[in-house]
């Protein structure tokens, strides 16, 4: 698929600004896409959609297909009479800048609760048939993912693997039982995520009516406790009582020396290459009801994949396993048509990941804060990039650009000083950049790239520091709790933002 010269932001929904502990689907949802359209920007990208666990990252999801309902909007439930103001403000005392996830879980979960309870006493035939047309639609995914959930609270939260074998192995007497006895939790569940997608595609629809287009992100593996793995335990490589063979992981590189051990199940690709890929296809086909474009993390896993040993304490054990991944996509092209694709072909990459990126056209990624750690033939720097490209100033994993530019020996990389120094010299001289307003500097680089896309996350056009970053890769905690103040979406940063833009043509 092509893609015209054109720009955006990334800026997950999580980190817009809120007074009820966590950036939803209201009011600032809308205001930051009047922000995009005022800036000219083409883009939003958000990071994966799904409802988190523990650690908090989108990249461990409970579901590969359902919405995180801490996205959903207090205020919004009120103006359609399942709150009152009153029951919304009852509310812990939430910092400003950061989410508490702490604090937000029960309060979140007491408010839908109460939602939910309205909603069952609401006599509008008009909202009960919406629900209903919802469930039915979303039946595939849905009735195994609120089971699931509901399940899941009845067990105190425990993952799937520790219940009882009968559950966790997925008896049908069991499972029959627990939907009879559970059955007012599961359409509590269903109801919930009702509220997300209603809440979701009214702020798509918005987006797109604006003429902007929303980024989606595709993780390469979903979590080992989640509704996908427990009700297809066939797809993955898994041990009879439910623990994964192998689990998924990256060599040691520049975030680790270790390597990064995610922990995801891998998948049982030849059982899914005998069904069609059904359950790829089902993936992908409802995210692009939900985005409009999609950033395949980790696209190199789909040429090989760095499996783990299911009892490895860090990635240093793995070793490279081929994936059909040519397969996978010729499928999916079949299925859906042209495929609205970037590829994070970021990490270890070789040959026979750039054929199958290229042969799909996929454009890849370059990251100008990769830039100046090696030589002039470095592909992350500006004069190196080609027009089939995204460059950004940096992603959710790296720093941000400030941060970076003040970055010390062991913060955040494996870089050792002298290396930080030579990167600092070199990025000032290639920019003729006095270093004052680095962020910015970043920001023209990539924006006047031949690259065909340019994005740069919100943290870089404020120029925030270390305080602001998403996420450092191989840490478990810490991460993905910055958060937007009011105000932060000037007209001032747009006016410039635009400026930008329409000088190197990506109007």
């Amino acid at each position: 698929m092509n893609f015209p010269r054109a720009s955006g932001i990334l800026l997950h929904p999580t980190s817009l600004p809120s007074n009820y502990g966590i950036g939803d689907l209201g009011a600032k949802a809308f205001g930051f896409i009047d922000f995009l359209s005022k800036a000219k920007q083409i883009y939003w990208q958000v990071l994966p959609l799904g409802p988190t666990g523990f650690g908090d990252s989108p990249y461990q999801c409970f579901s590969a297909f359902a919405g995180n309902t801490n996205l959903i909007s207090p205020e919004l439930l009120v103006e359609d009479g399942f709150l009152t103001f009153d029951e919304i403000n009852e509310k812990p005392d939430f910092p400003k800048g950061r989410v508490d996830f702490g604090l937000l879980y029960d309060w979140k979960n007491s408010i839908l609760e109460k939602a939910y309870e309205q909603f069952c006493l609401s006599k509008s035939v008009y909202l009960h048939e919406r629900f209903e047309i919802f469930s039915q639609k979303m039946a595939f995914w849905l009735d195994d993912y609120a089971l699931y959930r509901a399940i899941k609270f009845s067990q105190s939260q425990k993952a799937w693997y520790e219940w009882e074998d009968a559950l966790k192995l997925r008896d049908e007497n069991a499972l029959a039982e627990a939907r009879e006895n559970l059955h007012e939790a599961i359409q509590a569940q269903k109801f919930y995520q009702f509220l997300f997608f209603s809440q979701w595609l009214a702020v798509k629809k918005y987006a797109n009516d604006k003429g902007i287009k929303i980024i989606g992100d595709v993780p390469i593996f979903v979590a080992l406790d989640s509704a996908d793995v427990w009700c297809n335990p066939q797809e993955f490589k898994l041990n009879a009582d439910g623990s994964p063979k192998t689990v998924a992981g990256v060599p040691p590189d520049y975030f680790s020396e270790t390597g990064q051990l995610w922990g995801n199940p891998i998948y049982n690709w030849n059982a899914m290459r005998e069904d069609g890929f059904s359950w790829w296809v089902n993936r992908v086909k409802f995210t692009l009801k939900t985005v409009d474009i999609v950033r395949v993390d980790h696209f190199r896993g789909f040429a090989a994949s760095w499996e783990v040993p299911g009892s490895d304490k860090t990635a240093a054990g793995g070793q490279w396993i081929n994936v059909p991944g040519k397969e996978l996509f010729e499928t999916l092209r079949k299925e859906i048509g042209d495929l609205p694709f970037w590829a994070e072909d970021l990490g270890v990459i070789t040959p026979d990941v750039e054929e199958l990126r290229d042969v799909f056209g996929f454009p890849g990624m370059r990251i100008l804060q990769f830039a100046f750690g090696g030589d002039t033939a470095n592909h992350d720097l500006p004069h190196n990039y080609i027009k089939n490209s995204v460059a950004y100033t940096g992603t959710h994993d790296n720093d941000t650009i400030v941060g970076w530019f003040l970055s010390q020996s062991g913060a955040g990389s494996t870089r050792d000083a002298a290396e930080i120094s030579r990167e600092h010299d070199f990025c000032l001289k290639y920019l003729n950049s006095d270093g004052t307003e680095i962020h910015w500097d970043f920001i023209r680089a990539v924006w006047s790239s031949v690259a065909t896309t340019a994005i740069a996350p919100m943290q870089d056009l404020l120029g925030l520091g270390t305080e602001a970053r998403m996420n450092l890769p191989a840490s478990e905690s810490g991460n993905w709790f910055w958060q937007c103040n009011s105000g932060d979406f000037s007209d001032e940063i747009a006016e410039r933002l635009r400026d930008l833009t329409e000088i190197y043509g990506r109007i």
